[in-house]
């Protein structure tokens, strides 16, 4: 009897160590499911284009102007989650943060593009469906917003430091204005910290993934 209760503690020793050691990455296992998405992104005939410096001007322009929709919109969301979310300080921090950033971020990109106020800009289909994952994860635990960030700030870093555009290109910019970034030192620690649980690990992939796939339509229909 002893020995089979021995049994069952260390059985149920070996699968806590082994949840808590899944769980210690959570961050990167959510990039490395989604890799497939991340690998036929880069090969979407937009970015091709841009990387054979062949994109037609009016084709960026447009999906500048849907990026700085993108940016808006959650700009604005930031704002309310940062007004929302009062515990705990850590994820609080992250979100306001990351509010501070967005704003920041879109100020350049108004000065950047002569904006005298704030832009009216259609937002397409796909761009629709893309913002309206991020107001359906604003009504759920607050670290699932955390995660509906995080495919864009990883993608983006990832295509820029993988497209092969030279100097001499005239979107060589967007490679340098988009290869620095580390969104690792932002949401790491806390999506590794609150995704504790085998069920908000289920959730948090099926909403990573997703927002990697609206990140690929953004790019194959821009």
């Amino acid at each position: 009897m002893a020995f089979a209760a021995l049994s069952v503690i260390l059985f149920l020793s070996t699968l806590s160590y082994s949840l808590a050691s899944e769980q210690q990455d959570v961050y990167e296992d959510l990039w490395n499911m989604s890799i497939d998405i991340a690998n036929k992104t880069l090969y979407v005939d937009f970015m091709q284009q841009m990387q054979s410096n062949s994109l037609q001007a009016e084709r960026y322009v447009n999906f500048t102007l849907q990026d700085i929709n993108y940016v808006l919109e959650v700009s604005n969301m930031l704002k309310k989650m940062s007004k929302m979310v009062k515990k705990p300080d850590d994820l609080r921090e992250l979100i306001t943060g990351r509010y501070k950033s967005y704003v920041k971020f879109l100020d350049l990109l108004f000065q950047q593009y002569f904006f005298k106020g704030t832009p009216s800009i259609k937002p397409t289909r796909v761009m629709k469906t893309y913002l309206s994952t991020y107001n359906k994860a604003m009504t759920k635990d607050p670290i699932y917003f955390a995660v509906a960030l995080v495919p864009c700030a990883r993608l983006w870093v990832w295509l820029a430091k993988n497209l092969d555009i030279p100097t001499t290109s005239v979107y060589y910019t967007w490679k340098v204005d988009n290869m620095g970034g580390q969104p690792e030192k932002h949401y790491k620690a806390v999506l590794n910290k609150y995704l504790n649980t085998p069920e908000k690990i289920i959730t948090a992939r099926a909403l990573f993934r997703l927002q990697m796939q609206n990140e690929y339509d953004f790019f194959a229909t821009s």
